[in-house]
């Protein structure tokens, strides 16, 4: 009998891991498309061949220069941002069990905020590839006293308490950008470019320059991806499964915010890429966050590559930032997430 019942659990589990795998298959060649057709298509369409030539054998022709002077480096800001804030809005929904946490729920995204605003107005700096490294690194300090400040108080740093303090620091780093901006007009200027998130205007130095955080951050969360799981259960239940909650937490805090920090010090705040993307994928692969995060890895630089598609084609020969085009998809949306009560409840 034992043998028998176990011969349907076992074939659930291949029919589970066989969707998983097309999944990914599928989400990996939606990306591959979305990656030629932001090569492709702009204010001058260009063919697969052009496309193609370009890359591999350039000429210096205009199809040349289009292709790796200018969307060559949007491409890939968007690959490593795309993937970035995917993969955070994981850990963030994980860390919180909060089904609608994102990038800025810890108040990373306002402490990169203030970190450009500070190289700009105190320090002069007037290029982005000067001032990622301060959004970095504002993004960086917020993150870590969010978590000292936690970890301080009497539930130490429960999903509660990371939510609360998070959200009390955004604020007060918030109210510090608008007042530098208000006495600044030239730091207002600098700071409306950046601001409203997008992949124009980057060269491949600030894709190099955030890299390394990208990857820190992935090799973090690929390492805490199975503590997740069982955090999901409740700290009762993963301590009992025999997971140190407390490096699992602080692992994946690091790896969130390694993350955002070079996401949003890059391409500025983008919404939705972070709130949406992890509810995708797990309705694609389920609960388990070693395939959401792969997934999610995925989809997310295929939802800013096609809103930055869509920003270049809508209002010729003009452009809307990728991060105003994902803004007005996100709304309709979180308000759908906010009526499922499921979603809500997960």
């Amino acid at each position: 009998m034992t043998a028998l019942a176990s011969r349907p659990t076992r074939s659930r589990a291949s029919t589970r891991t066989g969707r998983r795998v097309a999944v990914t298959a599928g989400a990996a060649l939606v990306l591959l498309l979305t990656v030629l057709a932001s090569f492709a298509v702009g204010s001058r369409q260009l063919g697969i061949d052009q496309v193609w030539h370009a890359l591999v054998a350039p000429d210096g022709g205009d199809a040349s220069t289009i292709v790796r002077e200018l969307r060559m480096p949007r491409t890939a800001l968007g690959l490593a941002v795309g993937l970035a804030l995917a993969v955070a809005g994981v850990l963030f929904q994980a860390l919180t069990r909060n089904p609608l946490a994102e990038p800025r729920i810890l108040g990373i995204s306002a402490g990169a905020s203030f970190g450009v605003v500070l190289a700009i107005s105190v320090f002069g700096i007037s290029t982005l590839a000067g001032y990622v490294w301060f959004g970095i690194a504002g993004a960086l300090v917020a993150g870590l006293l969010v978590f000292a400040i936690a970890t301080r108080t009497r539930d130490g740093a429960s999903p509660v308490t990371l939510a609360l303090v998070g959200a009390a620091l955004d604020a007060s780093l918030a109210s510090g950008v608008y007042a530098l901006l208000s006495i600044d007009a030239r730091t207002f200027e600098e700071y409306r470019f950046w601001v409203v998130g997008g992949l124009s205007g980057r060269d491949l130095s600030v894709s190099a320059q955030v890299l390394p955080f990208v990857l820190a951050g992935l090799v973090l969360a690929a390492l805490v991806a199975r503590g997740l799981d069982a955090l999901a259960l409740g700290d009762d239940v993963a301590k009992g499964l025999g997971h140190r909650i407390g490096l699992v937490r602080l692992g994946g805090g690091i790896a969130a915010v390694l993350l955002t920090g070079a996401a949003v010090a890059a391409a500025g705040p983008v919404a939705f890429v972070g709130l949406a993307v992890p509810h995708l994928a797990r309705a694609l692969v389920g609960a388990d966050h070693r395939w959401t995060l792969v997934v999610s890895a995925l989809l997310g630089p295929a939802l800013l590559l096609g809103a930055d598609i869509i920003g270049r084609v809508v209002a010729p020969p003009g452009e809307i930032p990728a991060g105003i085009v994902t803004a007005l998809i996100g709304a309709p949306l979180l308000a759908v997430l906010v009526r499922r009560a499921r979603v809500v409840t997960a």
